[in-house]
């Protein structure tokens, strides 16, 4: 309490801050009981089974390596990702899968002192899922995710078909709602952003586009004549078709005209190719230099292959995207925290409050289950799709 009194009456020269009654706030402030809520369980430690040392030695051991564990998870890690692919998961899913592997593995070797990672422990498996909610103190949801990762660890990867996992599964309720921006602050991020950030922004929120679905757009998937955007090998290896935002046709096509002079450029200096996977490359080798595979937002530099060394272009960096949201929410002054995927949560409950039906917003979405479309009913300005009140009946 002194030093922010020193910083206020020194440091920042306030006037409101001599005259300020700092006794009677020190006065004020009443150090908390361990057993009040707000702090019970920082104050009253719960370990896990694994952890049979001191809290302190536990950490130590849980960061000391031990000999051979960086061969033996990088093993692991090599199975866990053919199986993945040969089971057609998505990248993001192999990302995911494969950090929870790693750290279970580190897990087994040090805090439990395994020797080896070729069979798949059970018990190991329920004490680090234990550690999890009692040491790391992660949601349900993240819980759950290890959990996932885990069992296909145990199906795919060590052959398993008959285990069960025991241990204490964390409830977290239902779902949190989405964060939702009016349309009036919509429009107060997207003034603070300029092309072509803000026509990716206005895609994402006049289509419902996730970030990577815009960012991935390439030129042939943009259908002017019929207004409608073609998304390709979505979240789950779906594919849908969504509304072309009419105010949107001009400005997006003034931005390929761009993109295709600068193509032009590029294919005269033998430089004009898009980066493509393996099998398209194989399927249609020249699809790389043609205009309708090229990006509708390409990066602004070219990048080498990793695997093949080819030299190629790339789309924006969604690290570029959301950073530029961030600043953009951050100008407007919004209290919200809001991210590229808020304008996807705005443009379903937006829909939802104008009317359109929930099995329209599903299919837009991309949905498998209705009962994700539904969440956006409990953040509509009129919950219940629009239902009245009892107090409004004659």
């Amino acid at each position: 309490m002194k030093a922010i009194q020193l910083w206020c009456c020194v440091s920042c020269e306030h006037d409101w801050a001599r005259e300020f009654d700092w006794t009677g706030l020190a006065d004020q402030a009443v150090r908390l009981e361990n057993s009040h809520r707000t702090i019970l369980r920082e104050s009253f430690v719960v370990t896990s089974r694994s952890a049979t040392l001191d809290p302190s030695e536990n950490r130590i051991r849980d960061r000391t390596a031990v000999a051979g564990e960086t061969e033996s998870i990088e093993d692991l890690i090599q199975e866990a990702r053919r199986a993945i692919r040969l089971a057609g998961l998505a990248v993001a899913t192999e990302k995911g899968y494969v950090s929870w592997i790693r750290r279970f593995g580190y897990f087994r070797l040090r805090r439990l002192g395994s020797s080896s990672l070729r069979e798949f422990d059970t018990q190991g498996s329920a004490l680090y899922l234990e550690y999890l909610a009692l040491e790391r103190h992660v949601s349900p949801a993240t819980q759950k995710q290890a959990l996932n990762a885990l069992v296909f660890l145990a199906r795919h990867v060590h052959g398993e078909k008959d285990f069960q996992i025991e241990f204490g599964r964390a409830t977290g309720g239902s779902r949190r709602p989405p964060t939702v921006l009016t349309r009036d602050e919509v429009k107060r991020i997207l003034n603070q952003l300029e092309n072509p950030w803000k026509l990716l922004c206005q895609l994402m929120y006049g289509s419902g586009l996730r970030q990577s679905e815009a960012l991935k757009l390439r030129v042939k998937d943009i259908d002017f004549g019929q207004g409608t955007i073609q998304i390709h090998d979505a979240k789950g290896g779906k594919h849908r078709v969504v509304p072309l935002p009419a105010k949107l046709e001009s400005t997006l096509q003034d931005q390929l005209e761009r993109q295709r002079d600068r193509h032009r450029h590029d294919c005269a200096a033998g430089e004009g190719r898009a980066h493509l996977n393996e099998s398209l490359r194989r399927k249609y080798p020249h699809a790389g230099c043609e205009w309708p595979w090229q990006w509708v937002f390409p990066s602004a530099t070219l990048c080498p292959h990793p695997r093949t060394g080819e030299v190629a272009r790339y789309h924006l960096h969604e690290k570029s995207l959301s950073r530029q949201v961030t600043d953009a929410v951050r100008k407007a002054g919004l209290s919200k925290r809001a991210t590229c995927h808020t304008f996807r949560h705005s443009f379903a409950t937006h829909l939802l409050e104008a009317g359109v039906d929930i099995r329209t917003v599903q299919d837009l979405h991309g949905h498998a289950d209705g009962s994700t479309t539904m969440i956006y009913l409990h953040v509509m300005k009129k919950p219940g799709a629009g239902a009245p009140s009892p107090l409004d009946f004659d």
